[in-house]
């Protein structure tokens, strides 16, 4: 294959041209780079002066006599001037400016690069607002004025703002092309020595006005790369701007259009390949590479149309691949210590009064950055206080109360709040020299090269902040921080003809390729789309033929048709899912190449899916050995509880994970009040008020203080439960009133039972029992343990009951069979009355029959929900408690244990 810029070499060798004079004006720098290539090879036996290659942007800063300044000291000089201009208006701050003013200087820019006349535009700009938004109104508010006023001055914000730049020299781009394109005929003038002008597309009205001048000075030539079908084809957007420069430019009136080749209709294999997601691209590329011979790999181009995909596609490339050049950087955005300075900026952006939010500075002490700075421990610990103490809002002093002064120095770098812009960089500096001091040279490479990457990123945004004084809040701090994120980049290190050469579209001009590979062949990614980012409409940019989405679409379409057009291999992957990141439905351009095939087009199309296994879950399960069954011994002679019980009834799994494993709830802040907290509060509340009455009978005067004391001591409880979370307000409050209510009523129902003549003696609260449970089958001890809630007798019979919070009903704690109370979780509550009934029958014994249950209190309208058997759906209950129900309690409950203690049956997980 012969490439487009070994064309251009021959025809110049041809030509007999002196190639030391020339000046080659190229695209792009990595254009350059290939020309030298292509020069060293046609003269590899020859010693010459090498010629001078620019890229266009060089050439026009060289032409313009202008310094070019980067987008954000771009947004700085404009404030300056927005400032100064009509300041006797009243002026926004920095960061409501720079939501805007990013939009209008690109708008700026679009103006200066086509040589717009600026007057006539934004009086046609300013109408067309007056005239789409206002004409209706009579009378003009000071809004409407306000509005028009913006409008109308733009021209003066541009006049001043183009005027101080030139004062300066410096200029953004657009401004640099403008000026170049008015100073081209003083140069064609003064230089005689020949511009070759090489592989350019798209040219904005400034490009053309320097390239016609050049061409109609005689002292250029223009070689484009231009294919035949395309230019015969009029529809076609791949040939939109060379027939557009063929057709109108005076020059090709008298000279030959060099080159339209014809390539694209040469043989070729394309193959097409839709993939999900776009771990699923890179690693279908990486299968790609991995069938391409070594021998091939240095002529072989790995296009990737949305970047983002850099990091996926390095961690699948196949071992085939030795050598590598890659022509973009990784954005700085996308490193790990970018997430936690954003974390930095989002807790020092909106500062609260009450403290510093837990999940702020949870966020951050999970981060690697924090581990590095504090070490896992100090993290661990600080995070763990702040869940065991409940702190919703934490203060530093308290974090700092926890640790050494060391790591008191960087809790306040972190979380002191930023008092103004300058402490706020001052902080960030610090952080990053510690950062820097808590790594390991050898080691930590990487790690290193990023944090010296923001150290060039806040050193950037630090002279920024001495040179302009607007940075005069975090937020516009954060704004800035942003917009220089965005165009720092980690660069690498390789050579530049060695290898597989992964680039992006834009590096891929004047390169050509033998085996091409595109990825993210999707509408939005290639082409672009529409983008909304301008403030001038549409029908003005066609009045002033500024380039829209059509234009912007044509340059994507030439790129991605001037890429295959000399290869003979082309692979287009895209991504099959039509949403999430990088989803879309695939690009227009591989249905366009359905209709551009030509017969020497070999077109295969692929679809990728992942092999999904079929799943057939097996239950998670864990057999017993003699360490398990002696951990069960163990807690067998502690005493097993009704909760454990019915744990193991809904999925030994969890027994196993928390009574043999020990393992617990990871404790976590509770901004609102949990259900088991609540549950908590009230069982506590109740007992502080009923355990003096133990063996006294219950009084309605006895009631009617409990009343007068509800709230008092349902606060006190909240407080040893949560010392400092607010209940005074939103949830935490609406629950606080849940609870006072659910005693009201409690006492209430209590109050009514005394009224209807009813005496009730109070035996015991909250007593501790435990009882041993014979099993002859088992050679050692069992017992079961538990706390009951409440003992009482009713007019003489004994209850045994148990407080739920939550809703239980009959149907609940009645039952019909015995055997379903140890095989369905429904029936726990059956367990545990039963358990508490029997324990306190053992400890006490009483030869009458007695009654246990349930006080529901989201259920109080039933009252004491009594446990009862009966026979049949329509059989009456029997709600007594006797001696032959604890025969046929304690069968299941030996039948449960047994089961739980058997060696030779595992833990197995159950479906929930």
């Amino acid at each position: 294959m012969k490439s487009f810029l070994k064309e251009v070499l021959l025809e110049l060798q041809e030509a007999k041209e002196n190639i030391s004079n020339l000046i080659f004006l190229v695209p792009s720098k990595r254009a350059g780079l290939f020309l030298k290539k292509e020069l060293l090879e046609m003269y590899k036996d020859q010693t010459f002066f090498a010629p001078i290659i620019l890229s266009i942007e060089e050439f026009i800063t060289q032409l313009s006599g202008l310094q070019q300044i980067d987008n954000v000291e771009t947004l700085f000089e404009f404030y300056e001037t927005y400032l100064n201009t009509h300041s006797h208006l009243e002026k926004e701050n920095f960061e409501t400016f720079s939501n805007w003013a990013q939009t209008l200087v690109y708008d700026f820019n679009e103006i200066d690069r086509y040589c717009i006349d600026h007057q006539s535009f934004f009086s046609y700009l300013s109408g067309i607002q007056d005239l789409n938004h206002w004409y209706l109104q009579k009378e003009k508010t000071d809004l409407v004025k306000n509005y028009i006023r913006f409008w109308e001055s733009l021209i003066d914000y541009y006049n001043n703002f183009k005027n101080k730049l030139l004062k300066k020299k410096v200029g953004y781009q657009g401004l640099l092309y403008r000026k170049a394109s008015e100073d081209i005929h003083e140069y064609v003038k003064k230089e005689k020595r020949k511009h070759i002008l090489v592989g350019f597309n798209a040219l904005n009205n400034a490009e053309q006005v320097i390239f016609q001048s050049l061409l109609e000075a005689g002292v250029a030539k223009v070689f484009w790369d231009a294919d035949q079908f395309f230019m015969e084809n009029t529809y076609h957007e791949a040939s939109l701007f060379l027939r557009s420069y063929k057709n109108k430019w005076e020059y090709y009136k008298t000279e030959p259009f060099k080159w339209v080749r014809n390539y694209f209709s040469a043989q070729k294999d394309i193959t097409t390949i839709g993939v999900p997601k776009n771990i699923g691209q890179a690693k279908s590329i990486g299968q790609i590479l991995s069938s391409i011979p070594k021998s091939d790999m240095e002529n072989t181009a790995l296009v990737l149309a949305d970047e983002g995909l850099l990091q996926p596609i390095l961690n699948s490339l196949p071992s085939t691949v030795e050598s590598l050049n890659i022509t973009m950087g990784l954005p700085l955005k996308e490193v790990p210590l970018s997430v936690f300075f954003e974390l930095l900026f989002h807790l020092h952006k909106n500062p609260n009064t009450k403290g510093i939010y837990y999940k702020s500075i949870l966020a951050i002490l999970n981060s690697l950055p924090a581990h590095r700075l504090l070490g896992l421990d100090v993290s661990s610990r600080l995070i763990q206080v702040i869940s065991q103490e409940n702190i919703v809002y934490i203060t530093l002093i308290k974090l700092q109360e926890q640790v050494s002064d060391h790591e008191k120095e960087v809790l306040r770098l972190l979380f002191e709040p930023w008092a103004d812009v300058g402490v706020a960089l001052g902080y960030c500096k610090k952080i990053i020299q510690l950062l820097k001091n808590s790594l390991d040279k050898e080691k930590d490479e990487l790690e290193l090269e990023y944090v010296y990457h923001f150290h060039l990123v806040f050193n950037k945004i630090a002279s920024l902040f001495s040179s302009y004084n607007y940075l005069d809040s975090i937020g516009s701090l954060y704004t800035i921080y942003k917009d220089v994120l965005m165009t720092e980049t980690l660069d690498f290190l390789g050579e530049p003809f060695s290898g597989l050469q992964l680039m992006g579209m834009l590096e891929s001009r004047c390169l050509d390729f033998e085996t091409v590979i595109i990825s993210s062949v999707n509408e939005g990614v290639l082409p672009a789309g529409k983008s909304a980012n301008s403030f001038i409409p549409y029908d003005l940019k066609r009045a002033y033929n500024l380039p829209t989405y059509k234009e912007k679409d044509a340059i994507y379409t030439y790129h991605f048709y001037r890429l295959i057009q000399r290869a003979k291999k082309v692979y287009l992957v895209y991504n099959t899912e039509d949403e999430g990141v990088g989803g879309g439905e695939k690009s227009r351009f591989l249905l366009q190449l359905d209709i551009d095939k030509r017969p020497k087009h070999n077109l295969i199309r692929y679809t990728i899916s992942s092999e999904v296994p079929k799943l057939i879950k097996q239950p998670l399960e864990i057999r017993k050995n003699q360490a398990i069954l002696q951990k069960l011994k163990d807690l067998g002679a502690h005493g097993l509880s009704p909760s454990a019980l019915t744990t193991y009834i809904r999925n030994p799994m969890d027994f196993y994970y928390k009574y043999i494993l020990g393992v617990k709830e990871t404790e976590e802040v509770e901004e609102t009040i949990a259900a088991n907290t609540l549950g908590t509060v009230i069982h506590n509340t109740l007992e502080n008020f009923y355990k003096p009455l133990e063996n006294t009978f219950l009084t309605k005067v006895e009631i009617e203080k409990m009343r007068s004391q509800i709230d008092k001591e349902l606060q006190s409880q909240f407080r040893k439960e949560y010392a400092k979370l607010n209940i005074t307000q939103g949830k935490n409050l609406l629950i606080f009133e849940v609870a006072k209510r659910y005693i009201y009523n409690f006492l209430k129902s209590e109050e009514k039972l005394l009224s209807n003549g009813v005496q009730v003696k109070i035996i015991s609260i909250e007593s501790n029992l435990k009882t041993q449970v014979r099993i002859p089958e088992l050679d050692f001890p069992i017992y079961i343990k538990g706390k009951v809630d409440r003992i009482d007798e009713l007019d003489g019979q004994l209850r045994v009951v148990d407080y739920k919070t939550g809703k239980v009903t009959r149907n609940d704690v009645v039952i019909m069979d015995w055997d379903t109370i140890t095989e369905d979780y429904k029936y726990s509550k059956v367990i545990q009355v039963l358990a508490y009934a029997y324990m306190q029958h053992n400890e006490n014994p009483v030869t009458e029959a007695f009654q246990a249950g349930i006080i529901s209190f989201k259920n109080l309208q039933e009252g004491f929900i009594k446990f009862g058997t009966k026979e049949g759906v329509r059989g009456k209950a029997n709600h007594e408690i006797s001696n032959a129900v604890f025969d046929e309690y304690l069968l299941q409950l030996k039948k449960l244990i047994l089961e739980i203690f058997n060696i030779e049956i595992p833990f197995t997980e159950k479906e929930v």
